[in-house]
């Protein structure tokens, strides 16, 4: 089962921090602390499989997760493993009438948010009774965010759970009694050199006190590397985002005051390239999987740990990637080295070209039976596309987006308006 799993996810070996989790999983409880990056989601979904039984009925396998970004990608590795077993994923922010519609036929596994799965089984829509193996990923950030009532309560529901998983990206002093664990095995690589990230940090002088000028400056350098920019408050991100919209730089924001479908569409855009740059708090440092960025920037410093989170985001999975840390002239703080290069900037610049990519929303998703092929097939053949001008589709379970050729795409938008996909009527529109 592994072999076809790690090749429907085309990895051709686990890492060593993979292979003891999953080793460790088979007999004992298990607590997992490796960097962010390094794998954990496919290393406990390996053990979860393994557990799954087909003849069970009811959630056999729960897996708590912080955000709704993370619990909505662990789900879509778990799809992509394709096991054959019925995978729901439940988090706060849409209405709770379709996960209670999905609860009358259990999935085998579920995901969600503690807050929602806790609403689920006080109201006695979850029913936990053939449960057997849980997750409690990026544990620390989950109690950090205010969730330790909620999972408290969870837990005290599942006495019969006999395998219990917990992760992190950071050391934890003490584990709360309620997590139930019984002689957990831990599985420590968060000072393992093999995993650390390979990361070049610089510093990056703030000239005149004009720090937006410098970011400015520095990004136009950059050009169009995928680019994560790091902010402390809400309101410097949009104090960012304004004076980069007033410089004709695209960009994407991201912080928890946005409503949940403006999160995602913004993160969905960020992975296909319609933005290479995204301006962010530290809800996107830990737990959003983000391939491929190869630039960090911190606007503002954060911590020493948050920094090493920050960090994090770049470098992925043996990658290499650069930080870049904006300093007043006379500021140093104590957990950075003392003699970082400094990255010097042009006098002149100019703001980089639009992305190559634009994302494009169709009115039908996983719940119309449409998959990638149907909505690729149908921008190729009915909107005159060609292959190379169609980028990375993702299917959501009522909406469908594709990245397509920006120079192409109010032409394709003209050509889909009357058609329709699979025998459906769909909306058809370029995604805001």
């Amino acid at each position: 089962m592994r072999e076809k799993i790690l090749e429907r996810l085309k990895i051709t070996q686990l890492t060593p921090m993979q292979e003891a989790t999953v080793e460790a999983a088979r007999q004992n409880d298990v607590v997992v602390l490796s960097p962010t990056g390094s794998g954990k989601t496919l290393a406990f979904l390996l053990p979860v499989a393994e557990r799954l039984q087909p003849e069970a009925a009811g959630v056999q396998a729960l897996v708590l997760a912080p955000t709704r970004e993370l619990a909505l990608q662990i789900e879509q590795v778990l799809r992509q493993m394709a096991l054959g077993y019925k995978v729901d994923c439940f988090y706060g922010g849409h209405a709770l009438y379709e996960e209670k519609r999905s609860l009358a036929s259990p999935s085998a596994v579920l995901i969600g948010t503690p807050g929602r799965l806790a609403a689920h089984l006080r109201e006695g829509y979850l029913m936990p009774s053939a449960l057997h193996t849980l997750v409690l990923d990026e544990f620390d950030k989950a109690l950090e965010l205010g969730f330790q009532e909620d999972m408290a309560f969870i837990l005290r529901q599942l006495p019969q759970v006999s395998r219990r998983i917990l992760t992190s990206a950071t050391p934890m002093a003490e584990i709360p009694t309620f997590t139930g664990l019984k002689k957990p095995v831990t599985i420590n690589y968060l000072r393992d050199e093999t995993s650390a990230p390979d990361i070049t940090v610089k510093k990056v002088l703030v000239e005149k006190n004009d720090k937006p000028g410098t970011l400015y400056r520095l990004l136009c350098q950059l050009g169009n590397q995928p680019t994560l920019v790091f902010c402390n408050q809400r309101d410097t991100v949009d104090e960012v985002s304004t004076y980069l919209q007033r410089k004709k730089l695209a960009h994407g924001i991201f912080h928890g005051k946005l409503e949940q479908p403006d999160r995602e569409r913004v993160l969905l855009k960020f992975r296909n390239g319609t933005h290479h740059l995204l301006i962010s708090t530290d809800l996107a440092a830990r737990g959003l999987d983000i391939p491929e960025i190869e630039n960090v920037v911190h606007y503002q410093l954060p911590d020493a740990q948050t920094f090493v989170h920050r960090n994090g985001r770049t470098a992925r999975m043996q990658a290499q990637g650069t930080a870049y840390v904006l300093l007043h002239s006379q500021e140093q703080p104590a957990f950075l080295p003392a003699q970082l290069k400094t990255e010097p900037l042009p006098a002149h610049v100019s703001s980089p070209p639009p992305s190559f990519w634009d994302t494009v929303y169709i009115s039908a998703g996983k719940k119309d039976k449409i998959s990638k092929g149907d909505v690729a097939g149908w921008l190729l053949q009915k909107g005159g596309l060609e292959k190379t001008d169609l980028g990375r589709i993702e299917i959501q379970d009522n909406a469908s987006f594709a990245a397509i050729n920006r120079q192409k795409l109010a032409q394709a938008l003209k050509l889909l308006q009357q058609e329709k996909l699979k025998g459906k009527k769909v909306k058809v529109e370029r995604a805001m």
